[in-house]
């Protein structure tokens, strides 16, 4: 993914976070949010959080964490603000943010250092950050009953950051054995095919021939499902998820896709 696509999926996020929270209503910042530690003025204090500690940080080192001990003293500020309070100061930050990711320069987006996912760059880490943003975002408008738009580079980014964990899901999540396979099926916002096998270890294949199971699933249930934060039996009965072949193994993947905490 280049820089250019992955800045302007992360702006896009801003764009939708920010469109989102303005329309909030006072009763809807208590609303319990699909994380369960949060609420929706939780979610919106952590995304905020997040790109306030990254202004002005540049890595200088591969071993370099993001400076997220930060955090606490901005969530401490945060909690004593009005609803009106947090708003005006989260609209300031993505403000900065983006008169700030307007000016990165290459060095910064291809500077090593320690993220989410491990040791990668900045660059890496910005991707992380739409996934994020675009798991967050519905974490606040399901609850909401708030329609989305799951399209998009952001989307896209999104869900390369699940593909990416294809293997993991399929051997340590389902558990599928050795000379298995899956593959999985997407529709609806994004059409997407992703595959894995198990040859000694599982891992993430370009195409399968005879899959041992094939699943179904509209995107965002896919999404959602892998994040742990919806009710699997839930989007069966909605049909929004369903598989052929091994009968067992399709109803075992569907219920076991979560690889977040």
């Amino acid at each position: 993914m280049s820089k250019e696509t992955s800045l302007a999926a992360l702006d896009n996020c801003f764009t939708d976070f920010s469109n989102l929270i303005q329309g909030f209503g006072e009763d809807d910042w208590g609303i319990q949010s699909l994380c369960p530690d949060w609420d929706i003025r939780g979610v919106v204090t952590h995304l905020a959080g997040i790109e306030d500690l990254l202004l002005g940080w540049v890595p200088q080192s591969a071993d370099e964490w993001p400076p997220f001990g930060k955090m606490a003293d901005f969530e401490s500020a945060m909690a004593n603000l009005s609803s009106d309070e947090l708003l005006q100061t989260v609209m300031k930050i993505l403000d900065k943010r983006r008169q700030e990711l307007l000016k990165l320069g290459d060095d910064v987006w291809e500077a090593e250092c320690m993220t989410p996912v491990g040791p990668a760059t900045y660059g890496r880490f910005m991707n992380v950050r739409v996934f994020d943003f675009w798991v967050h975002q519905r974490d606040m408008t399901m609850p909401l009953g708030i329609d989305t738009d799951d399209s998009g580079a952001h989307a896209q980014i999104s869900l390369d950051e699940v593909h990416g964990s294809l293997g993991y899901i399929a051997g340590k999540k389902i558990g599928l054995e050795d000379g298995m396979s899956i593959a999985f099926h997407l529709h609806g916002a994004v059409e997407r095919d992703l595959f894995a096998e198990v040859d000694g270890r599982a891992k993430v294949v370009d195409k399968l021939e005879s899959p041992t199971v094939s699943i179904s699933a509209d995107m965002r249930s896919f999404m959602m499902l892998a994040c742990g934060r919806i009710d699997p039996q839930q989007e069966i009965d909605a049909g929004r998820i369903s598989w052929t072949g091994d009968t067992v193994w399709g109803e075992k993947a569907a219920r076991n896709l979560r690889f977040t905490i």
